[in-house]
């Protein structure tokens, strides 16, 4: 614990010393790039970067002691996949080209970025750079789904066809000048989604739960063990809950007003939405446990992102109010009710929560704020709320049905090759996926 306080400290030094540093020592073209906005962007991206592993020990402490090398081994693996491919291809196929559902090939590899020349106010090249913590981060929220049963290969190639086939064409769709951006708007309903509620939320959460259906459930004979290690799970959620002020500022793409409105709005919807768990737990159970603080704090983490740089402050607690009670009773129903085995309630969380937080920029936004130039119910127009509507059909609908489709061929693609599933067995399962998919243990047991 002393040396993860002493390294953030350190961090925290460094980045305040290079804050007054790097604007006096800048190359950048003074035409295309703000020194303050790259710096600014440059942090962010990092903060970011850093929820990835934050995932891993959130995920894995919630889970059994058999599951938490599993957990670290999936996010390390997947961390360096999915962000070779964004360079590779994914960032040309979501962000360049004027197609309506997909991109195209004009910056594979990096082709035509640049370290000097702005998007805006940073380079090309950190933009690219900001967008793929984004990716990451997204593969990373989808393995919480299928935890404790996927095999370590399985999950690898799905996830490696997932980011080419599903995010890259969500995040074109939504960002890239794609379907839901523009096609949407020519047709008179709008949709705008300031960091990632659709192409982020929605998007890993019904995808975790098609990969779910399609491989099949957890045996009942483990899916009671949960939450091994509250102070990993707690580390973890409070890197998220740091790292998030990084996804949603960030994704104003310079340092201005909208960037701090963004900061403010996270900050209040996630302490509201933290509140009300506390009292719709304690009034539903009686108690009031460190997992449900956790989920609370993220419910308003999701439910703002797609509106926090469209909605005045006023709205951040209502919606994260909601947010909470949104999650807290859809996680209820995933597990009870809907017959799939979400392991770490990702749908529950991310999809509900993203669902509502989509919705709500329809009913709160502010046409001051917007870029659309159109306010929500609240200002008296219908058409943004339509719009987010079908935006969230759109990608429930296209994330569920091409990722059912990718595990079911990654599973049949094991089956050929291995002469194993993408399943572990019962048996597999009882001994846990550290030791069968990993051979290495976290603990001494």
């Amino acid at each position: 614990m002393k040396m993860i306080v002493k390294t953030a400290l350190g961090l925290m030094a460094l980045l305040s010393v290079t804050v007054f540093i790097l604007p006096e020592v800048s190359a950048f073209n003074g035409d295309t790039v703000d020194s303050t906005s790259a710096l600014f962007m440059f942090i962010c991206s990092l903060l970011v970067f850093m929820m990835a592993p934050a995932i891993a020990l959130f995920y894995g402490g919630m889970l059994r002691k058999q599951s938490m090398t599993s957990m670290m081994a999936q996010c390390i693996g997947v961390m360096a996949l999915v962000g070779f491919i964004w360079w590779a291809v994914g960032y040309s196929l979501a962000l360049s080209g004027d197609g309506m559902f997909i991109g195209d090939l004009g910056a594979v590899f990096g082709g035509g970025l640049s370290i000097v020349d702005g998007n805006g106010s940073i380079p090309t090249m950190e933009f690219m750079l900001f967008q793929g913590t984004f990716a990451i981060v997204t593969s990373c929220i989808v393995f919480g789904a299928t935890a404790e049963r996927v095999r370590y290969p399985a999950i690898m190639v799905f996830l490696a066809l997932w980011s080419v086939f599903v995010y890259a064409p969500m995040a074109h769709m939504v960002w890239g000048g794609g379907f839901i951006m523009t096609g949407l708007e020519d047709l008179g309903i709008p949709s705008q989604d300031f960091a990632g509620g659709t192409v982020v939320h929605i998007c890993s959460g019904i995808s975790g739960v098609a990969a779910a259906v399609a491989i099949g459930r957890r045996s009942d004979r483990i899916m009671k063990g949960r939450t091994h290690n509250v102070p990993l799970m707690f580390i973890g959620c409070m890197m998220l809950w740091l790292g998030w002020f990084g996804f949603n500022c960030g994704s104003e793409g310079g340092f201005d007003e909208i960037a701090i409105l963004a900061m403010v709005n996270t900050l209040i919807a996630s302490c509201t939405s933290t509140l009300v768990w506390i009292v719709i737990q304690y009034l539903h159970i009686g108690r009031v446990n460190v997992t449900g603080l956790c989920a609370g704090v993220l419910a308003g983490l999701v439910g703002i992102t797609p509106g926090c740089g469209f909605v005045e402050v006023w709205a951040a607690p209502i919606i994260g109010a909601i947010a909470s009670c949104v999650c807290y009773f859809g996680i209820i129903f995933m597990r009870d009710k809907s017959g799939v085995d979400d392991a770490l309630d990702v749908m529950g969380v991310h999809g509900l929560g993203g669902v509502w937080g989509a919705i709500s920029v329809g009913i709160f936004s502010v046409s001051g704020y917007s870029w659309v130039g159109m306010g929500g119910l609240i200002e008296g127009t219908w058409q943004l709320l339509a719009g987010q509507v079908v935006s969230v059909l759109l990608t429930l609908v296209y994330c569920f049905v091409v990722s059912f489709v990718l595990m079911k061929v990654v599973d049949l693609l094991m089956r050929k090759f291995t002469g194993r599933g993408a399943a572990m067995t019962e048996s597999e399962q009882m001994i846990g996926t550290d030791i069968i998919e990993h051979g290495e243990p976290s603990y001494l047991m």
